[in-house]
């Protein structure tokens, strides 16, 4: 029997039951004194209100009233000499069930029942006028620790739904504060950070046409402007991402798998001879996986031009409805060993991307769920292979 079922509350009457019934059978068994040649009838009397507790389990409301029927009707009808001890303990539980697992009007019903059965069985069993009314009483304190259970647990379930509530506005403040926060920062990389860089690259343009005589310094600066302006356009898309608009200014596109040929483009412009194998119209993704596979996909091929030089390489990109899969394979530009051990350094150097090699791809991997697979070729190459689980609910 598993927790759940152990914590199921209508364990509850089914113990109870039986365990009238059985006091019951021993109560008349052991004491012939009191109920004579009505010790049969006493002891039905007891067993079937046990089963009605038993039945009071689903239904509380039909089992009390089973419950309290079967003592008149075993006095009445087979002679009984009165309720028994045990019976009394069961009537009084049955209907304390009743009042704790039915609605207030309900349960008063169960209550009126039984009492009426109680005052009916002492009148046929001569009783006194006391009894008339004491033993009815008797059942009032059930019914009210019923009802004292069920308002118990109705204010468990509002102080569960109130934490619920106060939990659901921290969060909300807790993500107000997180805009707030990225509204800010966005501010910053804007108004400062970009505005700084904007600056040096058109320094850096004025120094380009001064140096028009000069071929080999002016292809240096001529490759810091562009990389500056690179970095002012990723900065914008940076903005966009931390909010929609900056100034009224439209955001510029942020980084995207969408955008994979322009990546290409200025890798090959770099020396890098690469071939792509991807869908003409790739599915459209998570914009925090698309970012992170092109983050990945950028770390990678940056990685070639540095540790394995101007060599070839296939980058191939896959979609599934469970995964979208990178590759980056390279075939050997240098000897085997020398690959391998650029290979492994990645971990530990720093790449001009925002990235610090196979750390950070595994860094980003991991945000989102993903898989990493880094290592030498048995040719002397090397390949990346990232797998990133697509959310199903996406």
């Amino acid at each position: 029997m598993t927790m759940t079922r152990l914590r199921d509350v209508r364990l509850i009457p089914l113990v109870f039951g039986p365990l009238i019934s059985f006091l019951a059978v021993l109560e008349t068994t052991l004491d012939t004194s009191s109920f004579g040649a009505g010790a049969t009838a006493t002891r039905m009397s007891g067993v079937a209100l046990g089963l009605g507790v038993v039945v009071a389990a689903w239904y509380p409301l039909a089992g009390t009233v089973i419950a309290a029927v079967c003592l008149p009707v075993g006095v009445v009808g087979f002679g009984a000499p009165g309720v028994g001890g045990a019976a009394m303990i069961g009537l009084i539980g049955v209907v304390g069930w009743a009042g704790w697992r039915e609605p207030p009007r309900r349960s008063a019903v169960a209550l009126c029942v039984a009492g009426v059965s109680f005052a009916w069985m002492s009148i046929a069993a001569g009783g006194t006028l006391w009894e008339l009314f004491f033993v009815p009483a008797v059942l009032l304190p059930g019914w009210f620790m019923g009802l004292l259970a069920r308002r118990s647990g109705e204010r468990a379930v509002k102080l569960a739904e109130l934490a619920a509530a106060l939990d659901a506005e921290r969060e909300a403040n807790a993500q107000a504060a997180v805009a707030q926060e990225r509204t800010r920062i966005a501010r910053e990389v804007h108004d400062a950070v970009a505005h700084s860089v904007s600056v040096m690259t058109l320094q850096l343009g004025g120094l380009r046409r001064m140096l028009a005589d000069r071929p080999v310094e002016l292809e240096v600066v001529a490759g810091l402007e562009h990389l500056g302006r690179q970095t002012v356009e990723e900065m914008r898309g940076l903005v966009g991402i931390l909010r929609e608009r900056v100034d009224g200014e439209r955001p510029a596109p942020a980084p995207s798998l969408a955008r994979v040929g322009e990546l290409i483009a200025d890798v090959r412009a770099a020396g890098l001879e690469v071939t792509l194998n991807a869908p003409a119209e790739p599915p459209r993704l998570p914009p925090v996986l698309d970012l992170t596979a092109y983050r990945v996909l950028q770390e990678a091929l940056t990685n070639v031009l540095r540790h394995a030089g101007q060599v070839p390489t296939v980058v191939t990109i896959g979609y599934t409805e469970q995964a979208l899969t990178l590759e980056v394979r390279n075939e050997p530009g240098r000897p085997a060993a020398d690959a391998r051990s650029g290979g492994h350094e990645l971990g530990g150097q720093a790449s001009r991307r925002g990235g610090h090699g196979l750390v950070g791809m595994r860094e980003r991997l991991t945000m989102v769920r993903g898989s990493l697979h880094a290592g030498p070729e048995p040719d002397g190459g090397f390949a990346v292979r990232a797998r990133f689980p697509i959310p199903r609910i996406w």
